[in-house]
């Protein structure tokens, strides 16, 4: 029997580009979020009221707007097989090993879900990966590497776990973008809304047995974080996520991690007066290279034959 001919990637529209630049704004201020949460609370109450938060607003919205949620059980357990793998396992891993190694590290190897992603649907016969889409995907972990600069690997020696638990968040968002794709017809709110719906029903009783949370004693800036993760780094960048990826597909909307660090950074000089070093320019221009070769479009457009003048 042969086997089925594997598609060619899904390309990206001028929209899809819009929305992956802001949804890596809305990530990229979770590094801040969590920052201040972190102090006062530890991470599976962080996780738990992230999603929970953000799941009330979105079935409210769902309320207001007339539609529900469904109602057969199939698409319910869809939806816990995708909160588990794109919400409570890389929220809780990221969180915890944040604690563990420098940000810019995990940075680093947060970036490697498009290749985790790529890498998995060619071994699904889903997709063929090509020498420049490849190439581009190398192109940029090693801009956000140069982005985050050397100091990025201070403490990575004693940080193993750490980077093996961001490795292992890195990889569940790939898998859980190949599980997105069942979705892909039902609309981005729904989506939303029933995976966050579902990370909460698994995420509280989590916080609950293991945190404790009526023992903590949090500040005012630790709980306006969580409501800001759950407001626009959960409620608000999923929507935007899964309509990225019912668009453009799974590979293309893992490659927000590309640029959630050039994020973090930029809104860090902006929020905070940091000054940006040569690096974080040179990263940045990398994987803006980076995301042009895995595009393809303005790379023909270069490589597309002259017709020669009529005589």
């Amino acid at each position: 029997m042969n086997r089925p001919a594997l598609q060619a990637p899904q390309t990206m529209r001028p929209a899809d580009w819009v929305a992956l630049a802001l949804l890596s704004v809305l990530w990229g201020g979770s590094f801040m979020f969590n920052g201040l949460a972190v102090q006062d609370l530890p991470p599976f109450t962080i996780v738990a009221g992230r999603v929970a938060i953000a799941a009330m607003i979105l079935v409210t919205v769902l309320r207001l707007t007339g539609q529900r949620l469904p109602a057969d059980t199939r698409t319910w357990r869809d939806f816990m097989v995708l909160a588990f793998l794109g919400n409570v396992v890389p929220f809780s891993l990221i969180t915890w090993g944040q604690g563990h190694i420098a940000s810019g590290l995990a940075a680093i190897l947060n970036a490697t879900t498009p290749l985790f992603t790529v890498l998995l649907l060619r071994l699904t016969g889903a997709e063929r990966i090509g020498l420049g889409r490849a190439a581009g995907l190398v192109l940029g972990i090693a801009g956000v590497a140069v982005l985050t600069g050397p100091k990025a690997l201070d403490g990575a020696t004693f940080g193993l776990l750490g980077a093996a638990a961001v490795l292992v968040a890195s990889f569940s968002y790939a898998v859980s973008g190949l599980w997105a794709r069942r979705f892909k017809d039902m609309p981005v709110l729904l989506t939303a809304a029933g995976s966050l719906t579902c990370g909460a029903v698994q995420a509280v009783p989590l916080a609950l047995i293991v945190d404790r949370p009526w023992t903590l004693d949090p500040g005012p800036e630790a709980l306006l974080a969580v409501l800001a993760l759950a407001v626009f780094s959960s409620g608000i960048a999923y929507l935007l996520f899964y309509r990225i990826m019912s668009r453009a597909g799974p590979a293309n909307a893992s490659l927000v991690t590309f640029l959630v660090p050039a994020s973090a950074i930029l809104l860090g000089a902006l929020a905070l007066g940091e000054r940006l070093p040569w690096t974080a320019f040179a990263g940045l221009g990398l994987i803006l290279l980076a995301l042009a070769v895995i595009d393809g479009r303005l790379l023909r457009r270069f490589a597309r034959p002259r017709l020669a003048p009529a005589e």
